[in-house]
């Protein structure tokens, strides 16, 4: 769907700009944003290489898994469905730690990996199971402590501080988190309800 609304787009206003007699204004805004998006990507390369970085020297000195020992009775809460030990727990636990860090890229991988573990567990192959939509519904909001894909574009564009996002995308992701998990509660309560 969103390849046809893309599509959509990229089709009217070639049409637009032809009727209005103005091509050479996509010329010029496809070389643009080739160039632009070639910019931002090398300019996102050097401070994702760096958190990565970090993020395997947390890993060597066993931060993660402090991380992730901390996080296992909120995990456990979170995905009742799921029992203790099992390989998803893992995968989940280590997606929630890279988006806590602003790894979005690196946090992807875990989730695709926790999402394969937690179908291996889904009575229905052909529905999402309640932890599949829990695990999405975290993703999706994911507490972010350190917001580094934004900070990266705030350096590449000049930002006189770049840093100053961090209060804000705590607060806002935080509050995201929340409400996607209350939704999510309120959900499995109703979709219960009916089943009854």
């Amino acid at each position: 769907m969103l390849n046809l609304i893309w599509l959509f787009l990229i089709v009217s206003s070639i049409v637009v700009a032809a009727i209005n007699g103005r091509m050479e204004l996509i010329n010029q805004a496809v070389f643009e944003g080739a160039k632009n998006g070639v910019t931002v990507c090398f300019g996102l390369f050097s401070v994702i290489a760096f958190w990565m970085g970090l993020m395997r020297i947390a890993e060597k000195a066993g931060l993660l898994q402090l991380l992730a020992k901390a996080l296992t009775p909120i995990v456990g809460w979170i995905f009742p469905d799921v029992p203790k030990g099992h390989p998803a727990i893992g995968y989940i636990l280590s997606n929630i730690s890279a988006n806590l860090l602003g790894l979005g890229n690196a946090a992807t991988p875990m989730g695709l990996k926790a999402m394969e573990e937690l179908q291996k567990l889904n009575p229905d192959k052909q529905a999402a199971s309640p932890a599949m939509c829990t695990l999405l519904a975290i993703n999706t909001a994911s507490i972010t402590l350190i917001p580094t894909t934004m900070i990266a574009i705030r350096m590449q564009y000049g930002s006189a501080n770049s840093v100053e996002i961090v209060g804000t995308t705590l607060v806002s992701s935080f509050a995201a988190t929340f409400f996607a998990l209350l939704l999510d509660r309120w959900y499995r309560i109703r979709s219960r309800q009916l089943r009854k």
